[in-house]
């Protein structure tokens, strides 16, 4: 089965649902393939004054700091129910287009590395909350999980792969596709799209049903 992410790495719940659907190919036992598309959805983020997540989701939500202070309380709760760490609240909005693309350059050039550099992308974000514009962090990512130092620099200190996450996210938007997460599954020619944060056994369920077992 192919399985296709549609993620930004400010999207916690674009972690949570990477996490959940990686279990549920674990609880099949199910070998997929994977592939990453990036969609930026704070793309006005690198030119505005930097504001903590709480400041974003008052914004964003049109509620008080309160009730998004409750709100991020909420996703922190169902990723440690998931098992998953994640330290949202501390989140320091920034701009996520150079892990997009050089998520993308991994896609194209290193498939088999997709799934591993993203997971620790997220992680850098969600957990230690790193600056996602930090170009030395990213290179130590990509480094860690098995590319070459000299290439992940040539990527990142320039704007190479910049036309592509914004192609994918017009391609996105073209298919009806709005926000992440979102997720393609894909057998014999047939597709199921999942446009929302699904727990892991209907993730399992959505599988076998297109699997047809």
């Amino acid at each position: 089965m192919k399985i296709t992410c549609i993620i930004d790495y400010n999207c916690p719940y674009s972690y949570i649902g990477l996490n959940r659907i990686k279990k549920a190919c674990e609880k099949l036992d199910l070998n997929a393939e994977w592939e990453m598309r990036p969609f930026e959805t704070e793309p006005q983020a690198g030119k505005r004054t930097a504001m903590s997540i709480t400041e974003r989701y008052a914004e964003k939500y049109e509620i008080s700091m309160d009730d998004a202070s409750k709100k991020i309380s909420e996703i922190e709760e169902a990723a440690r129910e998931d098992g998953l760490e994640m330290n949202f609240r501390d989140i320091t909005l920034t701009s996520s287009k150079d892990p997009l693309r050089f998520t993308k350059y991994i896609q194209n050039d290193h498939p088999d590395l997709s799934l591993d550099i993203v997971e620790e992308i997220f992680k850098a974000n969600m957990v230690e909350n790193i600056n996602l514009t930090n170009i030395d962090r990213l290179v130590e990512i990509a480094v860690s999980c098995g590319v070459e130092e000299t290439d992940a620099r040539k990527i990142l200190e320039n704007n190479y792969f910049n036309i592509d996450v914004f192609r994918d996210m017009e391609d996105a938007i073209a298919s009806g596709i709005t926000t992440t997460p979102c997720f393609i599954l894909e057998e014999d020619g047939s597709e199921t799209i999942i446009n929302e944060l699904l727990s892991t056994e209907e993730f399992a369920k959505a599988m076998t049903d297109l699997i047809g077992e």
